[in-house]
């Protein structure tokens, strides 16, 4: 048999987006050796723009807040909705979590290789252009195989390996760790546009979310970028887009045609960009960690892209898992289970009950209620704001009891 390169490393990161970088950084940080092996080369397109407040808490603790300030992203403050003549605007900067009033709107091509290049300049050893084909964590350490874009392949020996691979779930895949999500199968499709927006009550510090005028479970998304661009998409269940999908771009525009308020909005727009779909994209797994691995962001589990809440929740468990792992590496005993995969999961599963609750349109009567009390609405707000971990806040620690009584008073007819 012929001799096969081995390398040894403390910690191997598969994926080099935001919560590879992130988790990489505040390991190394933290004295410990760290290699990151990507598939692809950034920057590279990636959807998830609509950045939430909480995002920039790990931002700033991986040492990067600085730099995404100084990049001219777009400034964001709050989120709006849309529906009909209704429109309901948050402010992050009046919740009931006291975060960040503010976070970014993101080219995430951009945005991604900033974060992987302050990782690699922090010290951070980053390989692009090279794929995870095999894993075996029966060994007394994981052995990873690994193959470079020539073809030639090696193998990385680690003390523990963190998957930030996003939706290429690479372990989950390898170690037959997927598992069904309990969401219904939606699609996405989107585009970039030169938007051209003069109406005078739109607000470029908002992501605008617009639900469609009488089918309440498809909605759009219209985020704007600091550079008169916007990223624009329609989502919905997969028997929506029956006999659309043959001309995506068509698509696109014929649901943005069935919807007014948006296409008053949208309409000096100069549609530049071919549209592009992803559907599927729910995901969930059997579990978040085993013997020498954990799971992190989307490779572990993808709710839906309503809230914005897939880069929160990569970016948590990467500072969660960081945390667990030094200790570990430190030679505590760690319980990964109580410290990482509970604690993470109960935020998911509060943003997941508000998924839920838009779509079932429960959740959409309190956005668009007029005549909520202040301090209600600012429990709303920090939720929106990514703070779905804050137990303190009534509709974090009883979300559906609360989300149940507050839509019985604030259930509304169609506009």
């Amino acid at each position: 048999m012929p001799t096969v390169e081995m390398e040894r490393r403390q910690v191997v990161v598969i994926g080099a987006g935001p919560s590879g970088a992130i988790a990489a950084a505040l390991l190394k940080r933290k004295g410990h050796d760290v290699l990151v092996i990507e598939r692809q080369h950034f920057p590279r397109f990636s959807i998830g723009e609509s950045l939430l407040s909480h995002c920039l808490d790990f931002v700033e603790e991986a040492g990067m807040l600085d730099a995404v300030n100084a990049a001219g992203f777009q400034r964001k403050n709050g989120a709006a909705f849309a529906w009909g003549e209704r429109y309901s605007a948050f402010d992050f900067g009046d919740t009931f979590s006291k975060g960040k009033p503010t976070t970014f709107q993101v080219q995430r091509a951009d945005f991604d290789k900033l974060l992987a290049d302050q990782a690699a300049l922090q010290g951070v050893e980053i390989r692009y252009g090279q794929a995870i084909t095999g894993a075996d964590f029966s060994l007394a350490k994981p052995q990873l195989g690994v193959q470079r874009e020539d073809g030639s392949a090696y193998l990385v020996e680690a003390d523990f390996v963190l998957d930030a691979s996003g939706y290429g779930r690479v372990l989950p895949r390898l170690l037959d760790l997927e598992a069904p999500s309990n969401f219904p199968l939606r699609q996405a499709v989107f585009t970039h546009i030169e938007d051209c927006i003069d109406a005078p009550t739109f607000d470029r510090e908002k992501i605008l979310i617009t639900t469609h005028p009488t089918q309440r479970d498809v909605w759009f998304w219209t985020i704007p970028f600091s550079d008169g661009r916007c990223s624009v998409g329609v989502v919905a269940a997969a028997e929506h887009f029956a006999g659309r999908t043959d001309d995506l771009d068509a698509c696109l525009r014929g649901f943005i045609d069935e919807t007014p308020s948006l296409a008053s909005v949208l309409s000096n727009a100069i549609w530049d960009t071919p549209a592009r779909t992803i559907g599927g994209y729910s995901a969930n797994v059997k579990t978040l960690h085993g013997p020498g691995f954990a799971l992190l962001g989307n490779a572990a589990e993808f709710l839906d892209p309503v809230f914005s809440s897939g880069v929160t929740i990569a970016m948590r468990s990467a500072s969660m898992a960081a945390g667990v792992l030094h200790r570990q590496l430190q030679g505590e005993s760690v319980d990964w289970q109580s410290e990482f995969a509970e604690p993470l999961k109960r935020g998911v599963d509060t943003f997941r009950c508000y998924v839920e609750g838009w779509y079932a349109g429960t959740f959409q009567d309190v956005i668009f209620y007029t005549d909520g009390s202040p301090d209600i609405r600012r429990m709303i707000s920090a939720i929106l704001a990514g703070y779905a971990w804050d137990e303190r806040n009534p509709f974090v620690s009883e979300p559906k009891r609360r989300l149940r009584m507050l839509s019985e008073i604030c259930a509304s007819p169609a506009p």
